[in-house]
């Protein structure tokens, strides 16, 4: 399967997801993304044409990466896997917080068959992940009792495994 893979704050583009998804023979579009040099609605622009170019057939985004994955869930309307995703980033950073809050509105486009969700019980970034679950839970949402914020602290390999199964399926 192809994947474009989006990193986190600081993040690297060859995460643990990347990792992953790599160990199951996936092909990865993974950029690099420069979120303090550049603004919201330039990065989602940037994704928006990755994914039109090379047309993934799973969107996997890990932490603030998880809100671009899910502004193109929403817009494209594209199968999606989030690794602790920061949904609400306009909260936790200095951002054009209009844009961000712009964006965020049009989560309620997403239809939650496209989404699949893993998240760390312990998360100390971004903490308990309840407003995730409300907005995304659904028979594939996992909490990881004990892991952390960081993906390497969750099962990646096996999650993705089953999910990529099941995204198959999905016409």
């Amino acid at each position: 399967m192809k994947i474009l893979n989006i990193h986190g704050y600081h993040g690297s583009t060859e995460n643990s997801a990347y990792k992953a998804l790599k160990e199951l023979g996936c092909e990865i579009i993974s950029p690099p993304m420069d979120y303090d040099g550049k603004r919201p609605g330039d990065i989602a622009g940037e994704l928006k044409e990755l994914y039109d170019e090379y047309r993934p057939d799973v969107i996997v985004g890990t932490s603030l990466g998880g809100f671009f994955a899910s502004v193109l869930c929403a817009e494209r309307s594209c199968k999606t896997i989030l690794v602790n995703p920061c949904l609400m980033p306009f909260l936790m950073f200095d951002f054009e917080t209009r844009t961000l809050v712009g964006m965020f509105g049009g989560f309620s486009d997403i239809r939650t068959k496209n989404v699949s969700c893993i998240v760390g019980g312990n998360d100390e970034v971004l903490g308990d992940h309840k407003f995730t679950e409300r907005l995304f839970g659904n028979e594939r949402f996992r909490r990881i009792e004990g892991a952390g914020h960081s993906g390497a602290t969750l099962p990646l390999k096996e999650y993705f495994a089953e999910v990529l199964v099941y995204y198959k399926g999905l016409k």
